[in-house]
């Protein structure tokens, strides 16, 4: 299976803004992006005025970057949200949302989506009381998900519910994280998604 092993500080630096793909470190005085805020390489300090095309490109690159998805399965995302009725770039977000790796993310049972996808990989994750362990499974209105402790993963579970306390959980979803245990109250909207973009430029890219 293919991966993405570039350096997750280097692509909040590329998109200039931060991602928050470290979790919690994002948020303290080590983060990579508050002592160097341009983009990496040579030229990185270097003022470049964007064309159509770039602004379009990095919107993608930057949604891809955020829910860490290869260019492949992201053009197979937007596939299937063409099929769809409706606005495709809403519907697009929405599927990206329901990933059951971002689902495990948004109830605050990780600090991170890297983090997030591993944990289902390991088969520590369950929806409806079955076992998954693909990160891609697109949630549906109504599924529970809870994890499964173990002893080796008990302490980190504790940590991870410590480190996100502050963090609001979004209202499509309900998370009980005493029992590590959660639930699809709705299907996301596109009011639901806080980080901002502009979808729009991901369809005219993609419809070039």
């Amino acid at each position: 299976m293919a991966r993405d092993t570039e350096a997750s500080c280097r692509k909040c630096r590329r998109e200039g803004e931060k991602l928050f793909l470290k979790g919690t470190r994002c948020q303290t005085h080590r983060c990579a992006f508050d002592r160097r805020t341009y983009a990496p390489g040579d030229h990185g300090t270097r003022r470049v005025k964007l064309s159509n095309y770039g602004l379009q490109l990095r919107e993608k690159q930057k949604v891809k970057r955020i829910y860490g998805m290869l260019e492949k399965q992201f053009r197979l995302y937007f596939g299937k949200a063409v099929r769809n009725k409706g606005v495709t770039g809403s519907i697009l977000l929405q599927m990206l949302e329901r990933r059951l790796d971002n689902v495990i993310y948004q109830l605050g049972f990780a600090t991170s989506r890297k983090q997030a996808r591993q944990m289902v990989n390991h088969g520590l994750v369950c929806v409806n009381d079955h076992r998954v362990n693909i990160p891609s499974c697109l949630t549906k209105q109504h599924d529970e998900i809870s994890l499964k402790t173990k002893s080796k993963t008990a302490k980190l579970l504790k940590e991870n519910v410590e480190a996100t306390e502050g963090r609001a959980v979004p209202e499509w979803l309900s998370s009980d994280k005493e029992h590590l245990k959660g639930k699809i109250l709705r299907m996301p909207e596109r009011e639901d998604i806080a980080f901002p973009v502009n979808e729009q430029l991901i369809v005219e890219l993609y419809s070039r």
